[in-house]
This record gives C-alpha cells, structure tokens and sequence, in this order.
C-alpha cells in the first residue's frame, strides 16, 4: 500500500479485492465471531472523491455516504463504525488543492453531518494535517462538534511528517497535547512516507514513543495498520511495532492508552511475516481492534474481516477476541 494512497486506503482496497472475495467463498462459517464494530473506516464526499480522482497519486474514487456504510456493516452483522475523516487529504502536498484549508474545514462538516445520520451507529472523527499553522483551531473547531469531538484522525505519511525534523515533531506534539486537553482520542496512521522515502523502523518508532506518545497520556492512542501503511511485506514496519509490542508487554505507561487496528492486511504475506503478526498480536490480545479502511461497494467490512481471519496464523478464541476487542471511546 503506497504511503500516499490518497490518505485513505483506496488503491489499496482494489488491490485486495480479489482475494477478499476469494477468501470469503472459501471459508463460509456462519458461527465464525463477528465484529463489534469497525475501528477504521472512511466516507467520500463528492468533493473529496473529484479530487482523488484528478490529482497524484490518482485513482478513480466514488463518493461514499454514511448510508452506504452502514448497508455494508449491516451485511456482515456489524453493529458500529468509526468514521475517520479523510479531510487532510485537501492538505496532501502532491494534490496541490487550491483554498486548501477551506475544503479540508467544509469536508470535516461533511463527514459531521453523515454520521449524524446514524448517531447509534457511528462515531465520527476530525481529520487534519497536523503540520498546518492552523491544525489547532481546526482541533477546537471539531471538538465543539458533537460529531466529531470524539477523536482526531491523523496521518503521518500523507502529510508527509518526518520523525527526524525537530519542527515537525514540535508540531505533532502540540496537536496530541490539544486533543489530549479535549479528551479526544487520536488515530495515527504513524508510518512515514513511503513515497517521499522518509525511514521508518525501530529508530522512528522509539521517537514516536519517546517524543509523541508522551503528549496524550490520557486518551487513546491507535495505531492504524499495526504501524505499517497496509503491506505485511514492509521490514520497517514489522521492526516499529516490536518496539511498540515491546513497550505494551513490558507494562511501560507511556502505553496504558495504546491501541493498534489490524486495517486491509494486503496480499497474503510471507508464511515468516504473518507468524510476526501473530506472535506481536498474541503478546497484547486486548489492544488489538479490527478495522477494514476505504472499503467499496465490491470490497466490504465483511470481507476484509474473513480475509483476515484466513491471513493471519491466529486461532478461533483469539480472532473472537480482536472481535470483541472495545476502546475506551467507543464506550
């Protein structure tokens, strides 16, 4: 999955497709555990999907609303979704949106008024590039929404965040100081950018824990697609969250509110990375949460789940775990 891959997962979801289909025919089990809920979803605006269309990294994408989620989770017997707001996409630099930060405030209402639609079932969170001079205010404004004041989206690679400039870590820190002040949790798609080959491994993790984390120590913090950007293929990603899993097992506080969602695992991974996966999953069975990312109309939450349940080495008690799996927000 490309760093970039409009910030939201959609090359990435036709990517999986196939398989997910694929693995849904061949494993049909009706008693297999279901979700409580989605920890890791997106919506499209009409805008929003105009955008991603015309502009790098391009991929032809189609507006998706709150309803059609919610015929999607209704299909596979999930209860709730987290919508995380792809707003920041307005602010990724290789899309170069004219009156930027207008679009990403009038998409992050957008993404407000779908999930109103619904209130019983979905949880809508703030999306923001976190290095924009006016990240804070944007912060405040969703805080005082009732839609969106529970949690902020952020996503390190599509803003292009590097863990090595001490400018850039000073202004991620005062957006988690921010939402930590709000009781707002963060979703942080933490790897860096794949397309601007920023590094990322153990090194950048340590700094996330060290420099980062601190920041939020009272709301949840998730970690989006175990830390990697969606591949079990990618080394650095597999070395950062063993850093993360080491910290968790090894009952560090700066961890207390750390989550991780296991979001669009990609092909299916070497038999290696997939034992990797497991075995990190295993050491913190409670913090793990299933997500299923920009899902389409052909690529589903049910899908991703059952793709899922066929890629990783886990047993039948700790799938239903993951599944029951419920973060202190959705409560």
């Amino acid at each position: 999955m490309l760093q970039t891959r409009l910030a939201s997962a959609v090359i990435f979801a036709l990517g999986w497709l196939a398989f997910a289909q694929s693995a849904a025919q061949e494993r049909p089990n009706k008693t297999s555990p279901v979700p409580l809920a989605d920890h890791h979803q997106h919506l499209f605006s009409p805008e929003l999907a105009a955008l991603m269309t015309a502009t790098p990294p391009v991929a032809a994408v189609k507006p998706r609303t709150a309803a059609d989620l919610i015929e999607q989770l209704d299909a596979a017997g999930i209860k709730r979704a987290v919508v995380l707001s792809t707003a920041y996409i307005f602010e990724q630099p290789s899309r170069k949106a004219d009156h930027a930060e207008e679009k990403l405030k009038r998409d992050n209402d957008w993404t407000s008024k779908q999930v109103a639609q619904f209130p019983d079932r979905l949880i809508g969170f703030c999306g923001l590039n976190p290095l924009k001079d006016y990240a804070l205010e944007e912060l405040a404004r969703c805080a005082a929404d009732p839609n969106l004041r529970r949690g902020l989206k952020l996503h390190f690679g599509n803003s292009v965040v590097d863990y090595h400039n001490p400018e850039h870590l000073a202004q991620v820190r005062r957006v988690f100081r921010a939402a930590n002040e709000r009781h707002m949790a963060i979703v942080a798609h933490v790897r860096a950018s794949v397309t601007a080959k920023l590094p990322w491994g153990r090194d950048e993790a340590m700094i996330f824990l060290n420099q980062l984390l601190p920041a939020a120590p009272d709301v949840v913090v998730q970690v989006a697609h175990l830390a990697s950007a969606g591949s079990p293929q990618d080394e650095g990603a597999q070395q950062a969250l063993e850093v993360f899993v080491d910290a968790v097992a090894h009952d560090d506080p700066r961890t207390r509110n750390l989550y991780f969602d296991v979001t669009t695992l990609g092909e299916p991974p070497a038999p290696e990375n997939a034992q990797r996966w497991a075995v990190a999953i295993r050491r913190m069975p409670t913090r793990v949460l299933f997500g299923s990312d920009a899902t389409t109309a052909a690529a589903t939450p049910g899908a991703a789940w059952t793709a899922m349940r066929k890629l990783l080495p886990l047993t039948g008690d700790e799938f239903r775990r993951i599944a029951n799996n419920t973060p202190p927000y959705m409560r």
